[in-house]
């Protein structure tokens, strides 16, 4: 089976300001408590985008943990066996995350199995929205979209 249509984007995310129409009270309520107000719009944001087909593994946030994918992808419960998501399928065993929330940030995955990183489609997801999460967490309080790194 082969898709004829690019999966959605992340880049057409947009964070909604202040003056912008209120989402749904359940939308609106479910972060209230979480003190950085962009985050938790960015949260709302991409829990409507996973609703309309963003897919989960390319979030930059995690409404699990409510923070920045980032912070929280070293938490076992991001493991995914059987997708490839921090594993490390040539020697089965679960692969581990280094991040540098220092500006500009920086994320490394490692096996401390074989030694080697691994280089799968999952992996390199990781990846990505851990860079994406760090890009959006140093973007500021501007209600505008936040770069997605080409690395």
């Amino acid at each position: 089976m082969v898709l004829r249509t690019q999966p959605p984007s992340r880049a057409h995310l947009r964070l909604l300001a202040a003056a912008d129409s209120a989402p749904p009270a359940r939308r609106r309520d479910r972060y209230s408590e979480i003190p950085d107000r962009r985050l938790a719009a960015i949260l709302a944001a991409e829990d409507v985008a996973e609703e309309h087909g963003l897919s989960a593994h390319v979030r930059t946030t995690c409404y699990v943990h409510r923070g920045w994918v980032h912070q929280c992808i070293s938490d076992p419960m991001h493991v995914l066996i059987v997708t490839g998501h921090r594993w490390c399928r040539r020697c089965d065993r679960m692969v581990e995350v280094r991040v540098d929330e220092t500006f500009p940030g920086a994320v490394e995955l490692f096996c401390d199995g074989c030694g080697v990183p691994p280089d799968t489609v999952a992996n390199r997801e990781v990846l990505l929205a851990c860079r994406t999460s760090l890009s959006a967490m140093h973007g500021g309080e501007a209600s505008t979209l936040y770069v997605v790194p080409d690395r």
